[in-house]
């Protein structure tokens, strides 16, 4: 929101610089992200966190003058030469502004035009170049004539970007009077949170303003008329109170539309709108000073759709389908949650967002019909984004605006209306205020404030703080009670209520003089969220192996999740969950796998990058039966290796192939890591993945997760680019049955203090044993004696014969209480062997 100064001083008296002021305001929760300074000297540099930009313009070279006469340009039909009084003397200076040749060889004007006149040497901006370029004038010629300094156009001047036809200054202007006198100002362009609402005006702001400052507030005194009631010039008719809480109707009759008046338009450019006519900016220039958007309706046109019987207005929602064409002339397809305001013919304009055409106001309008209502900011925020349609309007409903707020916003856009296009203005307003919002009263003490803030601050200061932000407020013993004023939505009731005084009573309070304490309250029980710390564990584990951690959307389409699955497999037949309102239907539906978005990343990657290392931890949503209809969400675990076991570098490195090893290597890894020492590998198939490279993973009998190699068909889905030939490797993991697995205690044991003995058995077995079964058996056989078994080697040669591999193990015994024997590790050993050779056939290898 951009907020001129001088504006705020309206309603608040400041006598603050501007940083101090930015400053201010800044602490008190509402960031002013930029300063533009209007002509007023340049806030010190490092004075303000905020960006300042504008024009300071010098006081003795930037003045008002007045143009006497409009002379032609003895060489150029475009130009002409203005004879000038800049209170110093006469000047005839060139122009060649189109808003003058009216005036042209017409002789000495009967009313001087005032204007803001710029002499040699002053510092502008260029009018004729993109953006704002600084330029010094100086004596040149043009055209045979001489011309030293100019008549200046708004650009120029910094105030706007109309840079064609020069600015009219108030007829009562005197000539030589510094233009900074006149028009300096600065504006604060406020970055405002939803829960600001109340400041998206100047009052709003400038309340804020005096609450911290102690100055008094000056409130815009509202006309006694017209009155509240029923009148009889329309009705209304509210379908939904909760979507349309309040509708209030005003009329004006026999206005003259015209321009506004100049330091109305002036007001209007520095808060960033465009100047339409008077009725128009009546309504702006209302939301802007007390923040009510309001709409005006060409009267006229409402009675002739109305067959000239009374007019009805109904608020209700649009029917699918229906079509509206807004100000902006473009016709608009509406869905059902969007609010209309309609008469009985038809949609007249999308509530709290923008006007219908057919009704709006224009030069022949003659009686206007103006709105001021409340509406659902849930709403009108869906309607903005879904109708891509941003507004003022839309800006404050969609933050919230109090109910209260239309009917002081109607009686003081009339008042403007009837000052600046005349009119009779009807004594009586049609008021259909169906749902008035309660309003929310909080106790708060002393102690309260002390435990929240740090700070002792007295029954009576809490109270004057409040009452200066509007709050009714009574005190009882060592209680404040306090109800909040009717411009506010945001303030809470109970727990929540007495957080939100809190906070208005540090904003009053001032951040900056809170001091530094150290917290006195007890320290809460701390409680472990075990399966937190076990999911962060996986995390660390992971990173710690080497891979990096992938956060992806959770929206995905059907389309783009079928490219996991190979043509002629069975298809992912479960429902997909849509979004209500989604961004684009590439992002309309909630996944169904983690390991397609770790693929679509892989996918991205693979053309910049000759290792792929990924993992990606987050739910999907499948179908439930939960009554509620929300989904069932499942977390997952997904890891993708493809490319160089490492990259290449200046000390030598394997920069092979990964392969299926390096991902079970990993996977092993993580599950000792996590001490889940009992995992099993078993070959299987899924369709995802290559036939013969697939295995499931168990731990303690459950199947956890499948991993291996992508499966071709569903690798030529995917666009790897034209260099990255690798295998893709992945593994997809349950999760929420990992954690489950995961022990909650782990148990240690001391450091040995007695030597080991070493031992490599090398066995000769047949291909189809996995190498875990004998790794199975020798644990079981060797017992506590045996502290680790270990597969170094693994050989294959025709002596060994057909079908036959030599798996060569380092075995570890060790005593927690003594020394090992020879004897008896080799009793142990011999046992170990006749083992595999009865139920493995294994023979030791000569």
């Amino acid at each position: 929101m951009k907020a001129p100064i001088s504006w705020l001083k309206d309603f608040v008296d400041i006598d603050l610089s501007i940083s101090e002021l930015a400053h201010l305001v800044t602490m008190a929760g509402m960031e002013v992200e930029e300063i533009r300074v209007i002509g007023l000297p340049m806030p010190e540099t490092g004075s303000t966190s905020a960006r300042v930009t504008g024009l300071a313009w010098d006081p003795n070279k930037i003045v008002a003058a007045a143009i006497t006469e409009v002379m032609p340009h003895p060489n150029a039909d475009r130009l002409t030469l203005c004879r000038l009084f800049d209170g110093q003397g006469e000047r005839i200076v060139l122009t060649g502004a189109p808003n003058l040749f009216e005036y042209k060889g017409k002789g000495v004007l009967p009313v001087p035009l005032k204007v803001a006149y710029a002499k040699e040497g002053s510092v502008i901006y260029d009018g004729h170049q993109e953006g704002y370029v600084l330029t010094t004038l100086k004596r040149t010629k043009i055209r045979g004539v001489e011309s030293d300094s100019m008549v200046c156009s708004e650009k120029e001047l910094g105030i706007s970007d109309e840079h064609e036809s020069i600015m009219f200054l108030e007829p009562d202007v005197i000539p030589g009077t510094p233009l900074v006198d006149i028009l300096g100002d600065a504006v604060l362009d406020l970055n405002l949170l939803p829960s600001y609402a109340r400041c998206a005006s100047m009052l709003g702001l400038a309340r804020e303003i005096a609450a911290m400052t102690g100055k008094k507030l000056k409130l815009p005194t509202l006309p006694l008329t017209p009155q509240n009631g029923k009148a009889e010039f329309a009705s209304i008719e509210i379908t939904d109170p909760n979507l349309n809480p309040r509708f209030v109707l005003g009329l004006i009759r026999d206005i003259e539309i015209k321009p506004s008046p100049f330091k109305i338009q002036h007001r209007l450019k520095l808060a960033g709108m465009r100047p339409i006519n008077n009725i128009v900016d009546a309504t702006n220039y209302t939301m802007l000073e007390i923040g009510e958007p309001l709409h005006a309706f060409d009267y006229d046109v409402l009675k002739k759709r109305a067959g000239n019987k009374p007019v009805k207005i109904i608020t209700r929602s649009a029917k699918d389908g229906e079509t509206l064409i807004t100000l902006d002339g473009v016709e608009r397809k509406l869905d059902s949650g969007t609010i209309l305001v309609c008469d009985e013919a038809g949609p007249l304009s999308i509530a709290g967002v923008m006007g219908g055409m057919e009704s709006e106001v224009n030069e022949n309008t003659r009686s206007v019909l103006l709105e001021g209502a409340s509406w659902n900011m849930i709403h009108i925020r869906r309607t903005t984004r879904a109708q891509n349609l941003p507004s003022e309007a839309s800006f404050r409903f969609t933050r919230g605006v109090h109910p209260a707020m239309a009917e002081k916003g109607v009686k003081r856009g009339l008042e403007l209306m009837a000052a600046w296009a005349g009119g009779k203005i009807d004594p009586l307003l049609f008021d259909n205020y169906p749902l008035p919002p309660s309003a929310a009263e909080v106790e708060i003490t002393p102690q309260d404030v002390k435990r929240s803030l740090g700070i002792d601050l007295s029954i009576e200061k809490i109270a004057e703080y409040l009452k200066q932000l509007e709050f009714s407020v009574k005190i009882s013993g060592n209680t404040v009670k306090a109800i909040a004023p009717d411009h506010r939505l945001d303030i809470g009731e109970g727990t929540t209520g007495k957080a939100d005084l809190v906070e208005e009573i540090a904003r009053i309070y001032g951040y900056d003089n809170i001091p530094e304490t150290r917290i006195s309250d007890l320290l809460p029980i701390q409680r472990s969220n075990l399966r937190l710390v076990k999911e962060e564990r996986t995390r660390d584990l992971l990173v710690s192996l080497g891979l990096q951690e992938v956060i992806s959307y959770r929206w995905t389409t059907p389309e783009r999740e079928g490219r996991r699955l190979p043509p002629g497999s069975e298809v992912d037949d479960k429902p997909y969950f849509r979004i209500a309102n989604p961004l684009a239907y590439e992002k309309a539906f909630l996944r169904h796998s983690v390991l397609t978005s770790l693929l679509d990343t892989a996918e991205r990657n693979s053309r910049r990058y000759p290792r792929l290392a990924f993992f990606e931890i987050g739910p999907v949503f499948l179908q439930s039966e939960d009554p509620s209809g929300l989904p069932d969400e499942q977390n997952r675990l997904a890891i993708l290796l493809a490319g160089q076991r490492n990259l290449q570098g200046w000390q030598p490195a394997d920069t092979g192939t990964m392969d299926f090893y390096d991902l079970k290597g990993i996977l092993t890894s993580l599950l000792n890591g996590l001490n889940l020492d009992h995992a099993k590998f078993n070959a299987a198939k899924h369709p995802t993945f290559h036939p013969g490279k697939c295995a499931v993973i168990t731990v303690e009998g459950q199947q956890i997760g499948v991993v291996g190699e992508i499966h071709p068909k569903v690798r030529e889905a995917y666009d790897w680019g034209d260099t990255f030939k690798y295998p893709i490797l992945a593994a997809d993991l349950d999760m929420d049955l990992l954690i489950k697995l995961i022990p909650d205690l782990t148990k240690t044991a001391d450091v040995p203090a007695f030597p080991a003995v070493v031992e490599d058995l090398a066995l000769v077995l047949d291909e189809t044993i996995p190498a875990d079964r004998a790794v199975e058996l020798i644990q079981q056989t060797g017992g506590k004696l045996l502290s680790s078994v270990r597969l170094f080697d693994v050989f294959r040669s025709e002596q060994l014969g057909a079908g036959k591999v030599s798996l060569a193990y380092r075995l570890t015994y060790q005593a927690m209480d003594r020394t090992l024997t020879d004897n008896e590790v080799s009793t142990l050993r011999n046992k170990i062997i006749k083992r595999l050779e009865y139920e493995l056939g294994a023979k030791l290898r000569s």
